[in-house]
């Protein structure tokens, strides 16, 4: 009988002690979000008596660095909101009656800055951006509003609901130059938030229109386009602003589908290493949003476990937190994190899938999306063909990235840099059953920097041509095509072949046709490339990875005979 007492006591010990496990794993959400409020409330403009006073732009209203309003930093107000209205570990933000005072004041200073057309600026004056910035302040306000509304007065409410509605408006009549899925459900996200306070028809009809654009840009693979292909990073905050909109009430059965795509495709990124995404994106993007997953973990089991996986490597230091951002992009962490923790879920270990590394060994070809995956006895294999065959191998024994190459960066004597890290329609791509390989040419690196006479000439248009809507679409449009597509293909050939027997054998080979000479020359590694201004964040992981580079006499070789060939295996 003792024995089995003992036995007893225990298993509810173990039971006590893996529901506080869960806890703390749950806490890290909140943690990481209300350790970002101070600094937050420091970029706010907290007196009364100033002009600009609600104002997130601290570079503006007190550093005078700024000379224009980005209104971007009031999303702020939904970080206030949310600690304001819950109560969490460590939260002394709840209830706080200044709290409410500089998050209404952060609302109605959003309002006083909004162009005619129901546009905002955020990256220079007239850019009169849509999802970035409209969509997301509009997403921010109206969720603050549900939480301050009987607090306004008569006048705020009819202000700031003004400013709803042509911020709804804007989005739902616009778009933007190029094409990025994630910007047209965060559009969606905004419409329908202002429907939900506003009962207007016509935004209706506006949210049913561009949900039908944002289908388009859906493939079956279950990834929605960035530009040129599929990002990762961006592809969970895709489903992030679409499970927001589902919860809000908009119920049809393809928006159920390609969440539930999105998830399935979204998990061959989740890392035995617990890290997500990077280079083998288009926009190689290492953020990862957590909320839509947690929303969906009771019908999607992967989610749960995806979110479980993903929260590990944040406690771990292993996704992009917060506090390593910059002040224009830590806003967004914050409530992703709060909004995670609010709607958490403990899961039922038993429902919870096996993400694609821990299955059984399988390869499968993404042909759309130009990304082969396999995983062979204790290897994991990843290759984005479609962007000049960037790969990564994780040893499973170890739960260790044990390769990575993001392609080949050269530099000619000219100062031109070309690397084979691109999206090209025209690269040739094979896949056997023992081998794939891809053939094509290195591109061209566009590497643009302001000057103060650029600075000058560019603010100059902007500001002649900048104030009607739609000059100002066609102006984003060709400064999007300078900074990040450039000139594209040069006269060096390079050819990428992977073979799978008892190991994996990588074999590159190069052609130099166009009679100029490198003076560097780096394969593999880790190397991001494209311009986004939400990536390139240091990862630890960085530190274990090296690339090859050629030394000075194979590049006097290569640069003589015009050919050069590399063989390298991996070995767990």
């Amino acid at each position: 009988m003792k024995k089995i007492k003992t036995a007893k006591k225990t298993t509810k010990k173990n039971k006590i002690s893996k529901e506080n496990q869960k806890s703390k794993l749950r806490d890290e959400y909140a943690s990481r979000a209300l350790s970002q409020i101070p600094r937050l409330l420091t970029l706010l403009d907290r007196n009364e008596f100033s002009k600009t006073y609600g104002s997130f732009q601290r570079a503006f209203w007190l550093d005078k660095s700024d000379d224009f309003v980005n209104a971007l930093p009031q999303y702020g107000v939904i970080s206030l909101s949310l600690v304001y209205n819950h109560k969490m570990p460590g939260n002394i933000y709840y209830k706080n009656s200044k709290i409410k005072q500089w998050t209404i004041a952060g609302m109605l200073y959003w309002a006083k800055v909004q162009h005619k057309d129901g546009s905002f600026d955020e990256f220079y004056p007239n850019e009169r951006g849509w999802a970035g910035p409209t969509g997301f302040l509009l997403f921010a306000m109206v969720e603050a509003y549900r939480v301050f509304k009987d607090s306004m007065t008569k006048k705020e409410k009819s202000i700031f609901l003004k400013a709803c509605k042509k911020a709804a408006i804007f989005l739902g009549k616009y778009d933007e130059s190029g094409v990025l899925a994630n910007h047209n459900a965060m559009a969606l996200l905004g419409i329908y938030e202002a429907y939900t306070i506003l009962n207007d028809q016509k935004i209706l009809r506006l949210f049913k229109k561009q949900m039908k654009v944002f289908y388009a840009l859906v493939s079956q693979e279950g990834w929605s386009l960035e530009y040129d292909g599929p990002d990762i990073g961006y592809l969970s905050a895709t489903v992030s602003f679409l499970a927001r909109i589902y919860k809000l009430g908009y119920r049809d059965n393809k928006i159920l589908s390609v969440i539930e795509k999105s998830i399935i495709f979204s998990s061959y990124f989740v890392y035995p290493n617990n890290y997500y995404g990077g280079s083998l994106g288009t926009r190689q993007t290492l953020h990862f949003y957590p909320h839509g997953y947690e929303l969906f973990t009771e019908k999607f089991p992967l989610a749960g476990k995806i979110a479980d996986q993903m929260l590990m490597g944040l406690c771990e230091g292993k996704l992009v937190p917060p506090e390593i951002q910059a002040d224009r992009y830590f806003l967004y962490r914050i409530p992703e994190f709060l909004l995670s923790y609010i709607d958490y879920k403990p899961k039922i270990k038993s429902r919870l899938e096996k993400l694609p590394y821990q299955r059984k060994d399988f390869s499968y070809y993404f042909k759309h999306a130009g990304i082969y995956v396999k995983k062979e006895k204790d290897l994991y294999f990843l290759c984005n063909l479609k962007k000049g065959g960037i790969i990564k191998v994780f040893d499973l024994k170890q739960n260790k990235l044990i390769f990575n190459d993001d392609g080949v960066v050269g530099k000619l004597t000219s100062g031109d840099v070309l690397t084979s890290q691109w999206v090209d329609p025209t690269y040739q791509i094979s896949i056997n059953k023992d081998s794939i390989s891809v053939k094509g040419r290195l591109n061209y690196l566009p590497q643009k920097v302001f000057t103060p006479f650029k600075g000058l000439i560019f603010r100059s248009v902007i500001l002649a041509f900048g104030w009607n809507t739609f000059l100002a679409y066609h102006l984003k449009g060709i400064i999007r095509k300078l900074i990040i597509f450039g000139k594209n293909r040069s006269k060096i050939v390079f050819n990428r072949n992977f073979f799978f027997c008892d190991d994996i054998k990588v074999i590159d080979s190069f052609i130099n046709q166009s009679g100029k000479n490198f003076n560097f020359f780096k394969i593999g590694g880790c190397t991001y490339l494209r311009y986004v201004p939400q990536s390139r964040f240091f990862q630890p992981v960085e530190l274990e990875i090296e690339g090859f580079y050629l030394d000075s006499i194979y590049l006097k070789k290569f640069n003589h005979k015009k050919t050069f060939c590399i063989e390298r295996k991996i070995i767990p």
